[in-house]
């Protein structure tokens, strides 16, 4: 499919189902996955609402706000598909016993949900892989979860700079069988590469 179809898909008009702190909290769904996780300032929750074109997902300016798995209703691709909001990890604001709760919790996710279909993980370029980003591609390896990088905020790269922060980061996930091996770059601000995120979901689904 190409812009067109996405955007027909990605209309503005998504549903919140609901949020989960604990796994037993989410019902099984038939319905395809597709899942958001990062660091905590890495500016999710901005892409998932420039994603689906409209404010669903809350922007603060305290990192880790997202304390639990949030599921969003997508329209206009068959009967739909579900779009997660992952609890981010490197919680500034976050006591340890609160954050190793919501780990605990997108640890099963991850490994009982047959209809999830990819993880993007998402990264800040400007500063690259960090450990805590290398310990989640290491869970999604382990566990045999699809997982494709996108690199956010890259308005604030010059192309020169953002290309070599794209290879640098291809280079180093080679080695991992369960990653995707091209990255994606958008940024929530400017509206760079949303289109082609939005290409790149509806191309999974086509898949299935």
């Amino acid at each position: 499919m190409k812009k067109l179809e996405a955007k027909k898909i990605f209309n503005g008009n998504p549903e919140f189902l609901f949020g989960a702190h604990n796994y037993s909290q989410i019902p099984v769904f038939h319905f395809p996955e597709i899942a958001f996780v990062g660091a905590s300032n890495v500016g999710k929750s901005s892409l998932i609402n420039g994603l689906v074109g409209k404010k669903v997902a809350i922007v603060s300016t305290t990192p880790g706000r997202t304390r639990q798995l949030n599921f969003f209703k997508i329209f206009g691709f068959e009967d739909g598909f579900i779009l997660v909001d992952m609890p981010g990890y490197g919680f500034a604001k976050a006591s340890e016993k609160h954050s190793g709760h919501w780990q605990k919790t997108s640890f099963e996710y991850l490994t009982k949900r047959p209809n999830l279909k990819r993880v993007f993980l998402l990264i800040d370029p400007v500063k690259g892989l960090k450990d805590t980003d290398r310990e989640a591609i290491n869970i999604f390896n382990a566990l045999a979860v699809s997982f494709q990088i996108v690199l956010t905020k890259i308005d604030k790269l010059k192309k020169e700079e953002l290309e070599k922060a794209r290879q640098k980061i291809e280079e180093e996930i080679k080695k991992f069988p369960a990653a995707y091996p091209q990255t994606l770059a958008v940024s929530s601000l400017k509206g760079y590469g949303i289109h082609e995120l939005q290409d790149e979901i509806v191309g999974i689904l086509e898949r299935l």
